[in-house]
């Protein structure tokens, strides 16, 4: 594998300059260099804001992918998060853009975008939910479902002394694992284990959020941030976790923490929003809710039944080795690329 580091002279002007025009100005000789230096079988796309906007979706050749791992493609804030308050069902893009502090994109305005897609042969969408969503926002583009995917040490035992220093509690306690943002909920959920109880919440992550949530659990002895963890930590923790919260207040794209969980054999309780609700029916493999009455029932149930714990882990774990390691999301990758190939030979472009 080689990487190629990008490096304009211009600093943070050219990120600037991407995000305004759609265009990768200062980076363009580089990227078309690097991606015309030979005929590449497969360009896959993945996080492109920044680096070349929607007019790096033209240059080179080849099969070309894109992946959702964000909602960039609707969104200029890349999370439908509107105002940052709420999930996104009415967008208000100008204004919600200010309130982000970003400043306003006036290509999004054009035809540039919709030109641009059709220069890719396939999207890959991580969940249904998110390829339903785009369709929805007017986008009629090719979206293939392929659902990400835990690496093969997802499911394996930590090894010996990775919990070593790791301040977890005596008591039973549910965890939360991601990135500390407003967008992640775990401001809902806090109060909530201030009431009282008779199990702790662990929270594994840093973000630009952690002083404000540290703030609201201030003073509250069963509530433990840890900050960012190992992988080997994070299995260990997962494992020892009554079962993993995800509270998430916008639309997520997927839920890889509970994948990861279902790995650790440990079941999840999720907010009915976005994918994540879909997940857990297809897998069988936790609790969801709507409220805070419904977090705090299914919370009490997992506790009070180790038994039921127990088979919504063992139902999530089924349905991670069928559904999401590397093994399965490879073939149904490859089997895209096949697809593609195909077709385009049939068309006479190969």
């Amino acid at each position: 594998m080689t990487c190629h580091g990008l490096v304009s002279g211009v600093g943070a002007l050219s990120s600037l300059v991407t995000q305004q025009t759609g265009f990768p100005l200062f980076k363009s000789r580089q990227i078309r260099q690097i991606l015309d230096a030979k005929r590449f079988d497969v360009i896959h796309f993945h996080n492109i804001s920044l680096v070349g906007g929607p007019m790096i979706l033209r240059y080179g050749s080849g099969i070309k992918l894109y992946t959702m791992h964000e909602h960039w493609l609707i969104c200029p804030t890349h999370v439908l998060f509107k105002f940052k308050r709420e999930a996104c069902l009415k967008p208000s893009c100008f204004r919600c853009q200010l309130i982000h502090h970003r400043p306003p994109q006036l290509w999004r305005y054009t035809g540039m975008l919709r030109a641009a897609l059709r220069h890719v042969d396939a999207f890959i969408s991580p969940s249904d939910f998110t390829l339903r969503r785009h369709h929805a926002a007017g986008l009629d583009i090719p979206i293939v479902p392929i659902p990400n995917c835990a690496g093969r040490e997802a499911e394996e035992p930590p090894p010996a002394g990775a919990l070593d220093g790791v301040p977890l509690p005596s008591r039973p306690f549910f965890l939360f694992v991601g990135r500390l943002e407003k967008l992640k909920g775990l401001q809902t959920v806090i109060p909530l284990f201030r009431e009282g109880g008779e199990a702790d919440l662990v929270v594994a992550g840093d973000g630009d959020y952690a002083s404000e949530l540290m703030r609201l659990a201030a003073g509250c002895e069963r509530i433990h941030f840890l900050g960012r963890l190992t992988p080997a930590q994070l299995r260990g923790v997962y494992a020892r976790a009554v079962a993993l919260l995800v509270p998430s207040i916008t639309f997520e794209t997927f839920g890889q923490v509970i994948i990861e969980a279902y790995a650790a054999r440990t079941p999840v309780i999720v907010r009915d929003l976005g994918p994540m609700p879909e997940i857990v029916a297809e897998s069988g493999g936790g609790l969801v809710f709507r409220d805070d009455a419904g977090l705090r029932d299914a919370m009490e149930r997992l506790q009070a039944d180790p038994a039921l714990r127990d088979a919504l882990g063992e139902a999530g774990y089924r349905a991670y080795r069928s559904r999401w390691t590397e093994e399965v999301h490879l073939e149904r990758y490859l089997g895209l690329i096949g697809d593609i190939r195909a077709r385009k030979r049939m068309a006479g472009e190969a």
